[in-house]
């Protein structure tokens, strides 16, 4: 059984947190840690300079309410947010931090994606620990 699993999580109807902890649950062992992270992409100067900063700081403040009444769900999870493309932040996340396993929930593709998300599609591709994809 896993020791250390990641779960990226999006805030939004359509994203399945409650099959994806679940799933996690299943792999875990006695004393695994559980990270549910959120990756925030980042604004484009020419936009972040248009937004009031306490607006950002309400957004952010909001975002980890949310992220901690997620964790709240699962027993003995931590939170955590990462920046930049999501993929790619998720792969780096998880080396940093020795992930053994990522449990990741992905939506339905289009034509420009055939099999899975893009997001979980670059998981998959460069994640160096196992990776459940959940659909």
């Amino acid at each position: 059984m896993y020791t250390n699993i990641l779960l990226p999580v999006l805030f939004g109807k359509d994203h399945d947190t409650e099959s994806a902890f679940q799933i996690a649950q299943a792999l875990a062992g006695d004393g695994t840690q559980f990270t549910i992270i959120h990756v925030l992409e980042p604004i484009p100067s020419y936009a972040a300079a248009e937004i009031p900063a306490h607006i950002l700081k309400e957004r952010h403040a909001e975002a980890e309410a949310a992220l901690q009444a997620l964790a709240d769900k699962l027993s003995g999870a931590k939170t955590a947010f990462a920046s930049g493309q999501a993929g790619r932040a998720i792969v780096q996340y998880a080396r940093e931090n020795s992930t053994d396993c990522i449990v990741l929930a992905s939506h339905k593709p289009g034509l420009e994606n055939f099999f899975l998300g893009s997001t979980a599609d670059r998981v998959v591709r460069h994640a160096t620990c196992a990776v459940h994809v959940i659909r």
